[in-house]
């Protein structure tokens, strides 16, 4: 789709009537945190599964895993480093995942983590020439090495400057990340790559019209990184942060939502099916973001293609659900596709909900200024730059987590 097309003028922004999260679907109004926990969010959820990701089959039966290495003297002796295989019906079943730790060694006791999906590979995220390199199927890319679908050597550490493993590491956090592929190829070959397949029954080859798409096969995925890590002596697994970057950061959001495990919950970029409010109708839309990339969210997401309207829901709901637990949005902007006020407009309209929790939620009414982040229970910040994972996002992701989860 042309991006050029799109549009970034305000004044073209079409008059749209959001969705109240604490009006309950029988317009009562919600009046506490007890009627939101046990009557309103549920019906919030079950909207977002039914109209945009779709539902997933929850944790399997059988599930196993296996320590495949590890290297108490990684990173120079600063780090333990261990690959996992997750097996998600069981090691006879094979299908599985691959998720790569690294441990501060110098930790006190178990360390909080962060959890997020790469996009290339395990071993592109550090040049660490002991990361397994990737045997799934990769996009095809020859400035990095990947060609018939398979990388090379040469793309190892590729992504690194989107880790940043030394800062974390020395900011007393762990680092878990698995590569997407692994769980659901970015590609559309009628779901029959990744894991749905497992989950279908008799007779059925591809998912309902409100069964989950890739992202939240993605989102799926990283629940069970947690379900390890929530295992793993070394981590503390009550204090897990789940970040995500552009469609990962659509994934970070669903996978807070669904898995109220994650203790915080980090969305960079997301943009259109992520942070982004759906009814400005600026950058990428429904209808381009459907057409792209038909695979990412459920069937019935695509009667909203050119209808963001007709949406019984947007995603300021979809921020909400995290409450109370903390969220931070983050914009770039030059990352105009992404349309960074609808990122920050929907932090803002999930406010409501953190206050029936005696939270402050967004602070801000106005949209900060470039680089000059606002911080509370739900903090945003428009950094100056693209659509990309910085050194200056990292240090603000744990400057939050700080806050907490030490």
């Amino acid at each position: 789709m042309d991006a050029d097309a799109a549009n970034y003028d305000e004044s073209k922004v079409p008059v749209y009537t959001l969705t109240d999260p604490l009006v309950m679907a029988d317009g009562s109004k919600v009046a506490d945190a007890d009627a939101w926990l046990v009557k309103r969010r549920p019906e919030i959820l079950k909207l977002f599964q039914d109209h945009v990701y779709g539902r997933g089959p929850g944790k399997p039966a059988g599930q196993e895993f296996d320590v495949v290495s590890e290297n108490r003297s990684a990173l120079d002796g600063k780090a333990i480093r261990k690959e996992i295989d997750v097996f998600f019906l069981g090691r006879e079943k094979h299908a599985k995942m691959r998720m790569l730790i690294y441990i501060p060694k110098d930790a006190k006791g178990p360390a909080p983590a962060f959890i997020g999906l790469n996009f290339r590979g395990n071993h592109t995220i550090h040049k660490d020439p002991e990361i397994s390199i990737t045997e799934s199927w990769v996009p095809n890319d020859k400035q990095i090495g990947y060609e018939n679908n398979q990388p090379s050597e040469r793309s190892r550490g590729s992504q690194a400057s989107r880790w940043q493993v030394e800062k974390l590491i020395s900011r007393g956090y762990a680092l878990a990340t698995i590569y997407c592929g692994d769980i659901d190829p970015d590609f559309h070959d009628g779901f029959k790559n990744g894991v749905h397949p497992l989950f279908y029954k008799e007779g059925q080859t591809s998912p309902a019209s409100d069964e989950w798409g890739t992202v939240g096969a993605w989102a799926w995925g990283l629940s069970r990184g947690l379900d390890y890590l929530e295992n793993e002596a070394e981590v503390d697994g009550k204090k897990v942060a789940v970040m995500g970057h552009s469609r990962l950061g659509k994934t970070s959001l669903w996978a807070g939502a669904t898995d109220e495990r994650f203790a915080l919950v980090i969305s960079n970029n997301s943009g259109c099916g992520g942070a982004a409010l759906s009814k400005r109708q600026v950058g990428e839309t429904v209808g381009r973001i459907n057409s792209s990339f038909p695979h990412w969210f459920n069937g019935n997401f695509k009667k909203y293609s050119d209808n963001e309207a007709a949406l019984p829901l947007d995603q300021h709901m979809l921020i909400a659900l995290m409450a109370p637990r903390p969220v931070y949005v983050a914009s770039a902007i030059e990352d105009r596709w992404a349309d960074p006020r609808g990122e920050f407009l929907s932090a803002f309209h999930a406010s409501p909900v953190y206050k029936l929790f005696g939270k402050d939620g967004m602070p801000a009414e106005e949209m900060p200024e470039e680089n000059k982040p606002v911080i509370s229970t739900i903090s945003y910040h428009i950094r100056s730059g693209v659509h990309d994972v910085t050194a200056y996002d990292w240090d603000r992701f744990l400057d939050f987590a700080d806050s907490y989860m030490r």
